[in-house]
């Protein structure tokens, strides 16, 4: 019975991965019908179900936490089945001061129909609140009277924050363009929502209990002697050099203290007022992929670029990554922009593939063509001076930024006015004429019409220190590059080690030799361990300034979320390093591994404003504690590389002992444990309270996102190798690993593959 019920519990997991790429080409719509809502998925689930029952009482399962665990998965799916058969959903399209008591649903076949509601909505207001001085949409609030009988009750539903009347849940959904009208999502779920949240809650203290039961199994890996002397041997060499660039003249440009002066002035970037330095460090890289030029500072560049248009025009920091452009326009590695305009080919050279990108040929050649046509845009626009908005005016407590070609407000008095139109005059006169004590001035001037102005737009003094201390030093690529270099010098280290005491002595107290607790030998250990605590420091600056930033916890995005998953895997390092010196090994290499993930091209690295539907405490808390347990699932990865490399390299040299190797990759299998199981619960508690944000925020608590379908596969598979006691092979080291080593791949899928390669509701992250 055991076989059949992993083969179902397989099934299911294989349904689900297909059904998410079958949602990608074929749409939500057939996913549902075909999968997720047919008969057969229902029918494979109600099989496990009961397959699971009858093993539990075949197996005599007396141990009440295994048993509150399990029995909270059957609750939870009597909850969705509930949720299946009575819950209704639909829309209500509200117009202004129009009654409707009509509820828009769609049926099984993807028709719609009306049905009515039992009491009528009539539509107040509908207003988008936005941040400060910006067009930053912070939420979206509908106002309405619910009218039941002779009942009237006022109610107000926004992003996060629903409204609730008699068994109808209302959601923010749309609105109409016109401002004039309102689209609210409705669900009515009386009974699955009960018993779904009964199971979640069943599952959360269940999966902490598992932790903390004195003879439960994650109690048992903790009392394991062998814990203490883990031990690793693994064969990896790389060698890394990097050249500085020399440093050339370049175009002409402004001072460096008269461009630190132009830094500090305010403007509206990113739909955010920020640091103008800011703006010219995300200019900079995006022209030429680092934060200088040439010796040069990113204000320089970017005031070059303003007061000698010309001449940088003819500067050659473009960056030309290698592809298909590269080759077919034969183009050097760095190009100027005037490079892309030539009298003679017909003006502007990618013209007609920029054209045909946009027409929907989207191969690598046009995707490489539009990312240049967007910098040589950037450049654009700076000369123009339309993207340069850092003229605040305020009117009635509402602050509008403006650039110097835009349309002044009719509110602005006239010697606002006159002032603004003639300060980018004088700023070039001056610039020309190498009169910095003026320019001086002059941007003094400005900052303080800015800070006038700006009414309640303008970053805290705290927030633009901390902005201007984070732009100082570019924490996550210094951090990687060590982090790395630490890991790879430790393992060589450690195989340097291991190799001088195998051809010594096999064993030593009855175990393998290998097993001792400094195995790099204690000035290594102290060396790396001052190493990771300025990097974990350094780290935790970089997190706690992006914090102050964005006045929210930095985890509103993919590069985000790296850094923090690599902060995570760090503090864990820390916390255990006491007990396993090998563990920073780990934690350099996989930290060092997250955070060069955070450079890859898809990564964005500005701070802006969250969209109003992640700006919930919930998320944080849901995001925070899953990629806490993808940071101790990492970590079961690197012990399994390690152990498979290990046994691999066993074979070589004629010196090793198989009960040594066969010792050091129990070792790592019980350290991959000690990750596992606090890593599961993480999982389970993760997901439980992405449910309720869901519900909160989308109106329902499941809807097989793809996101959250791939973080279920994740916590199926990984759950499948804590079930030794009943799967044997899991208590073979060397199958383990494996497993352990491929079940990684499914993390990958979710937190990438999902994002970049499948579609859904969380393609945002």
């Amino acid at each position: 019975m055991k076989r059949y019920l992993l083969i179902i519990y397989i099934l299911v997991i294989i349904a689900m991965a297909v059904a998410t790429i079958v949602e990608k080409y074929c749409g939500t719509d057939f996913a549902h019908s075909h999968f997720y809502g047919s008969w057969w998925f229902s029918l494979l689930w109600a099989v496990l179900t009961a397959g699971a029952i009858l093993y539990f009482i075949r197996r005599k399962v007396k141990r009440f936490s295994i048993i509150a665990l399990h029995l909270s998965f059957v609750v939870i799916l009597a909850g969705a089945l509930l949720t299946h058969l009575f819950s209704r959903n639909g829309i209500v399209h509200l117009r202004l001061a129009t009654p409707t008591n009509t509820l828009v649903v769609q049926r099984d076949d993807n028709s719609t129909a009306e049905e009515k509601l039992p009491f009528s909505i009539t539509l107040n207001s509908f207003n988008i609140d936005y941040h400060d001085g910006t067009r930053a949409e912070s939420d979206y609030v509908s106002s309405f009277t619910v009218s039941d009988g002779n009942r009237n009750v006022a109610a107000r539903v926004s992003m996060n924050k629903i409204f609730e009347y008699r068994s109808f849940r209302f959601y923010q959904s749309s609105y109409d363009e016109d401002m004039q009208g309102s689209i609210l999502s409705v669900s009515s779920d009386p009974y699955g929502i009960p018993v779904t949240y009964t199971g979640y809650a069943m599952l959360f203290f269940s999966l902490l209990w598992m932790l903390a039961a004195k003879r439960g199994p994650y109690r048992t890996v903790l009392r394991r002697a062998a814990l203490s002397r883990v031990a690793m041997s693994a064969a990896i060499a790389v060698a890394a050099l990097c050249s500085l660039p020399g440093k050339t003249r370049a175009a002409t440009v402004l001072p460096r203290e008269t461009a630190e002066k132009f830094g500090e002035l305010y403007i509206l970037y990113n739909n955010r007022v920020c640091p103008l330095q800011t703006f010219a460090i995300d200019f900079t890289k995006k022209l030429y992929g680092k934060p200088s030029y040439k010796g040069l500072t990113a204000e320089q560049v970017l005031t070059g670029f303003i007061f000698w248009g010309d001449e940088w025009c003819s500067e050659p920091i473009l960056k030309i990554k290698s592809g298909p452009v590269k080759e077919t326009l034969q183009l050097p590695d760095y190009c100027s922009v005037n490079t892309f305009f030539n009298s003679d080919m017909g003006g502007y050279i990618i013209g007609p593939y920029v054209e045909e990108f946009y027409n929907g040929n989207s191969d690598k050649f046009h995707k490489q063509v539009a990312d240049i046509d967007g910098r040589i845009q950037l450049v654009m626009e700076l000369r123009h001076g339309s993207s340069l908005k850092i003229f605040p005016t305020t009117d009635h407590a509402t602050t509008t930024w403006n650039s110097p070609v835009d349309k002044l407000p009719s509110y602005v008095g006239t010697r606002e006015a006159v002032f603004i139109q003639n300060v980018f005059p004088l700023l070039y006169k001056d610039a020309r004429e190498a009169n910095s004590w003026n320019m001086n001035e002059t941007l003094g001037n400005l900052l303080k019409y800015q800070r006038k102005n700006a009414g309640t737009s303008l970053p805290t003094d705290t927030q633009v220190r901390a902005e201007r201390m984070y732009n100082a030093f570019p924490f996550a690529t210094v951090l990687f590059m060590l982090n790395l270099t630490m890991g790879l010098l430790s393992l060589m280290v450690t195989i340097y080690r291991l190799n001088s005491s195998m051809g010594s002595r096999k064993k030593q107290s009855g175990k393998p030799a290998l097993l001792k607790r400094t195995v790099s030998g204690p000035w290594w250990n102290r060396s790396a361990l001052a190493v990771m605590l300025l990097s974990f420091a350094s780290l935790t600056l970089c997190e706690a300034l992006r914090w102050i930033i964005r006045g929210k916890v930095p985890m509103g995005n993919g590069y985000e979320t790296m850094l923090f998953v690599a902060w995570l895997v760090m503090l864990l390092s820390l916390v255990a390093y006491r007990r396993f010196h090998i563990i920073l090994t780990f934690a350099f290499l996989m930290s060092g591994f997250f955070l060069l993930v955070s450079h890859i091209n898809l990564m964005d690295p500005e701070i802006s404003h969250l969209m109003p539907v992640l700006n919930s405490p919930l998320l944080s808390i849901h995001v925070s504690i899953i990629m806490m347990g993808f940071a101790m699932l990492s970590i079961t990865f690197i012990c399994g590389v390690t152990a498979l490399l290990s046994d691999f390299l066993s074979g070589f040299g004629g010196r090793s002992d198989r009960s040594v190797i066969d010792g050091q990759m129990d070792g790592l299998r019980l350290l991959s444990l000690l990750f596992l199981y606090p890593a599961l619960a993480m999982l389970g508690i993760g997901i439980f309270v992405g449910a309720i944000w869901a519900n909160v925020s989308w109106g329902t608590y499941w809807s097989w996102d793809a996101k959250e379908t791939w973080a279920l596969i994740t916590f199926m598979l990984y759950a499948i190798a804590v079930h030794s006691a009943s799967l044997p092979w899991f208590r073979k080291p060397k199958f383990f690993h494996i497993f352990m080593v491929l079940a990684f791949l499914s993390i990958l899928m979710t937190y990438f593959g999902v994002n970049y390669f499948l579609s859904g509701m969380h393609s945002y992250a």
